[in-house]
């Protein structure tokens, strides 16, 4: 019988939120030469001498916030989505799901493939727009272990999705639940990167010289700037958002040289500026996480109140909608 093999691939989380596991999961993470890309020995006394030893107690607490009865939230979409998506396609596919970072490893899951012998893979990463931070290394792990197999099937990518209509149309549905009118302002935030990061797409010239806020071009439809503000607009035009009412922001940032606005200080200035309500949402996150839950729900609802504000609220993310294992059936179908 003719299979096929879809393997989904998210960022991953630690095994729990103990200190020592939370410490492995950055230490695997932040290791990664295409996330922190910088000269090898470098990156090892940075990432393994300063970052890790003094971000994992803290990241600790945090992940023991956001973990529940079952366990960490991807973690438990991602099964989510796998079984839903399992039922959709039926028997003539395989539907698997791994993590980037930790467990369950893209070699462990990779392995139990093979395994089965498939006709085809699917590598389908769990990030609408591309970086080579997210997708890149996700598809790079992939290649290398499929690489040694003495039997290589056929292989397809899904490197990217931000236009994709059915994703659109879930995203829609999440923040139709919301009315935008109600709030002062609309924040699209996204996770950041490095501007050096969306400067390597391309072979000459920067980001900044490319109008990636306004238009996708041959040239900048793989730069992640591009198609977190194209994924805006395309929110914006179907829920009827004029520009002026909403801000693209990043967030997440390591240190200043990363994509602007970042989005705690947009949160700041429209506290400031005597805003009450503000509606958030993260296109980027297909799950809600760390980033979402924690970071925008609660982090930014207290500097929010900080500065005046009253209410941040979060839209969640697709996680495992009805809408969004559509799309997932449509991307996997196409291919």
């Amino acid at each position: 019988m003719s299979t096929t093999t879809v393997l989904l691939v998210n960022l991953g989380t630690p095994d729990s939120p103990k200190v020592g596991d939370v410490r492995s999961y950055l230490s695997q993470f932040l290791n990664d030469p295409r996330v922190i890309d910088i000269p090898w020995l470098l990156r090892k006394l940075l990432v393994n001498l300063i970052i890790v030893p003094f971000r994992a107690p803290k990241s600790a607490k945090i992940y023991q916030d956001l973990w529940t009865d079952k366990g960490s939230p991807i973690m438990l979409y991602g099964e989510n989505v796998k079984h839903l998506l399992q039922a959709k396609l039926g028997n003539e596919y395989i539907v698997e799901l791994a993590m980037r970072y930790k467990n369950p490893s893209i070699p462990s899951v990779l392995e139990r493939i093979r395994k089965t012998n498939p006709t085809k893979i699917i590598t389908l990463p769990l990030f609408p727009q591309y970086a080579s931070a997210s997708t890149g290394s996700a598809l790079q792990e992939v290649m290398d272990v499929i690489s040694k197999w003495w039997v290589i099937p056929e292989l397809s990518f899904i490197s990217q999705y931000y236009d994709h209509a059915g994703y659109i149309k879930a995203l829609l549905e999440r923040g139709r639940q919301y009315d935008w009118t109600e709030y002062d302002h609309v924040l699209f935030s996204y996770h950041g990167l490095p501007e050096r990061h969306v400067d390597k797409v391309y072979d000459e010239g920067l980001c900044n010289e490319k109008h990636c806020e306004t238009e996708i071009t041959e040239e900048n439809k793989y730069c992640y700037k591009a198609t977190c503000f194209a994924t805006t607009r395309s929110i914006a035009a179907g829920l009827g958002i004029p520009e002026d009412k909403y801000t693209v922001c990043f967030q997440s940032r390591l240190d200043k040289n990363w994509l602007e606005p970042f989005s705690d200080k947009v949160v700041e200035e429209w506290g400031k500026k005597g805003a009450k309500k503000l509606l958030v949402f993260s296109p980027a996150f297909v799950a809600d996480c760390l980033e979402t839950i924690i970071e925008i729900g609660e982090e930014y609802q207290e500097i929010f109140e900080a500065h005046g504000g009253e209410k941040v609220q979060l839209v969640e993310s697709l996680n495992d909608h009805p809408l969004w294992i559509d799309a997932l059936e449509d991307m996997v179908r196409s291919h």
